[in-house]
């Protein structure tokens, strides 16, 4: 039997390492894991004519270069928006989806509730980098929810790239066309794990949404967990197990299958 691998895309905001480093060490040895950084801070500023796309083309190489012909694919936030336009192009690369939050799902079905949401995302645009940052941060969790204070000291140097690569999902958002006939056709099995202090009508949205379309979906709620304290960094030993038992499963299914 093959070992399990897997890639894990991270968030808009922080690096695979720092995002995912926690979680791996959870994970164990046996798990032959992939922390990829998003192609999209490659460079100083967003690669030009940059989309999902140029991220799916990221996590091809990724695979290949490894000679990995099926592999698990987790993705966070703007991470998991791309894992998921990653299921719709290559569902025969994958033999799961584990889905944390996805930033973004599609322009399908949105009720008022989530459609008012992002016109405030939109209206962001128009702040200078510090208060876009914070305003960005408080519409992703419960309004009664104290997000932490920046961290005393000067920011990273990678924090300077942040704002333009947020804005730049924000852009592929409004335009990419992500099918839904793909997502219903795929048949491994999708997890997708929510915040149980996160925005409802975003990430609870999404989710739902989501659970309508997948013909294999599960969701674990991590009740007091958000966006910016999230379970692969705050709770990694939950996680991975819920991930082994996620993986687990898919590898039977695959194995049956053949």
């Amino acid at each position: 039997m093959e070992p399990t691998r897997s890639i894990l895309l991270p968030g808009s905001v922080l690096p695979a390492q720092p995002a995912y480093g926690a979680l791996i060490e959870a994970l164990g040895p046996e798990v032959q894991t992939v922390a990829k950084d998003l192609e999209l801070y490659a460079g100083d500023v967003p690669p030009p004519g940059w989309s999902l796309e140029t991220e799916i083309d990221g996590v091809l190489r990724e695979a290949d270069a490894r000679h990995w012909d099926t592999f698990h694919l987790v993705g966070y936030s703007g991470g998991g928006a791309a894992a998921l336009a990653f299921a719709a192009k290559h569902q025969e690369r994958l033999l799961s989806l584990a889905l944390l939050e996805p930033a973004w799902a599609g322009s399908w079905d949105w009720s008022p509730a989530h459609t008012r949401l992002w016109e405030q995302y939109e209206a962001l645009d128009a702040l200078p980098p510090e208060q876009f940052m914070a305003g960005f941060m408080r519409l992703a969790v419960r309004p009664d929810v104290a997000l932490p204070p920046p961290p005393a000291g000067d920011p990273p140097p990678w924090m300077a790239k942040r704002p333009a690569g947020i804005r730049a999902f924000l852009e592929t958002f409004r335009t990419y066309d992500l099918a839904r006939n793909s997502l219903a056709e795929f048949r491994q099995p999708v997890l997708m794990v929510l915040g149980g202090l996160s925005n409802p009508d975003d990430f609870g949205e999404i989710i739902e949404r989501l659970s309508s379309v997948f013909p294999d979906p599960r969701t674990e709620v991590f009740q007091e967990r958000h966006h910016f304290n999230p379970p692969h960094r705050i709770e990694p030993e939950r996680l991975a197990a819920v991930l082994h038992a996620h993986w687990e499963r898919a590898e039977g299914i695959s194995h049956a299958e053949l």
